[in-house]
């Protein structure tokens, strides 16, 4: 009753066993060898190897019966040295007729078919046990690709949440600023801005569906379209400093990593600012690891305090799919600078994106 409200178990392919418990037969050959040329022992043997070749046949069909109505292992472990035995038992009482037919025992004894049971019964508890391990390494590598995919779902699933939980205040303070420019009869930059949202939309809506991870410099040439916007929008009163080695550009990074964090250092370090701010982005490459470093110019302690428990959400965000790239081989500091500014810091493993 409970094991129908299980999800089936999966079972490796029939001939997978069959073909594993094959190399049993030249374990018999060699215990064999010892005896051959002794009357009719080679005969016995060759027997003995038939049968076994025989026999597992419906030993695999019985056992993978037992897989998948996940009978507990005690009980099959104890049915299956049954079968075995008794599978055990036919052979010696076929060997017992051969016996008598060639005139080696004077007639058909039943008790001798209880000796001499090690011949066939160890080599078909071999297959049995190598069956089991066959099948639980296929349900094994079975659940670890269904683990894999469901990441793989909850990944395109955050990055999808990810791509539209960065437009609504970004879109109301752009569209915002066009509408400024507009009424003050500057149609050229409104054109422009207009030129760059759309660029910018498009690439976050539409690009690297099923990818990850991108180029450092698809990764930048993204965030350039971000900063475009922001730039028409501020002014002066945006700054940036970039730092990038042409080493680099090649480095493989999460897609829509940067912008988040950019954003971030925008919206609650410059542009509540009166007077001109910096947004530093250093890019770098250590050895095996590489490393980013996103940082602003600091406000008023209000103007900290509110941007704390802003940037809070996209850090997390940021975190956690740094935790599932990445397990135990990443790191993210964020915190504030002496001089006030706040810096992020990242840190991970350096690959090179294919050709």
């Amino acid at each position: 009753m409970y094991a129908s409200h299980l999800s089936p178990r999966v079972e490796p392919p029939f001939w997978l066993p069959l073909l594993a418990g094959l190399p049993i037969t030249l374990c018999m050959v060699v215990m064999a060898l010892p005896d051959l040329g002794r009357g009719h022992s080679t005969a016995y043997r060759a027997f003995l190897m038939g049968a076994y070749v025989v026999w597992i046949v419906p030993l695999c069909l019985i056992q993978r019966r037992l897989w998948r109505q996940r009978v507990k292992w005690w009980q099959a472990t104890l049915a299956l040295l049954v079968l075995t035995y008794v599978l055990s038992l036919i052979n010696n009482s076929i060997e017992l007729y051969m016996a008598v037919t060639w005139k080696q025992v004077p007639s058909y004894q039943p008790a001798f078919i209880f000796r001499g049971l090690d011949g066939c019964w160890l080599a078909l508890i071999a297959f049995c046990a190598i069956h089991a391990v066959v099948a639980y390494y296929t349900e094994l590598q079975a659940a670890q690709a269904r683990a894999e995919n469901a990441i793989s779902h909850a990944r395109d699933a955050e990055l999808r949440a990810l791509r539209y939980q960065l437009q609504p205040h970004f879109l109301f303070n752009t569209l915002n600023a066009i509408s400024t420019l507009v009424a003050s009869g500057e149609n050229r930059d409104a054109n422009r801005m207009i030129a760059r949202l759309a660029d910018f939309l498009r690439a976050t809506l539409e690009g690297n569906e099923r990818s990850h991870e991108v180029a450092l410099a698809d990764e930048l040439a993204l965030m350039e379209a971000y900063l475009d916007v922001e730039k028409a929008r501020l002014g002066r009163r945006l700054v940036i400093r970039t730092q990038v080695g042409p080493d680099v550009l090649g480095a493989m990074v999460p897609y829509l990593l940067l912008q988040p964090l950019v954003e971030n250092a925008i919206r609650h370090g410059i542009a509540q600012r009166t007077e001109p701010g910096r947004l530093e982005l250093t890019v770098s490459r250590e050895a095996n690891r590489l490393r980013m470093d996103v940082a602003n110019d600091g406000g008023d302690d209000e103007i900290r305090d509110v941007a704390n428990r802003s940037s809070a959400i996209g850090l997390s965000n940021v975190r956690k799919r740094l935790e599932n790239l990445y397990p135990n081989d990443h790191a993210l500091d964020a915190g504030h600078r002496p001089d006030g500014g706040y810096a992020v810091h990242i840190d991970i493993p350096y690959r090179e994106a294919a050709a």
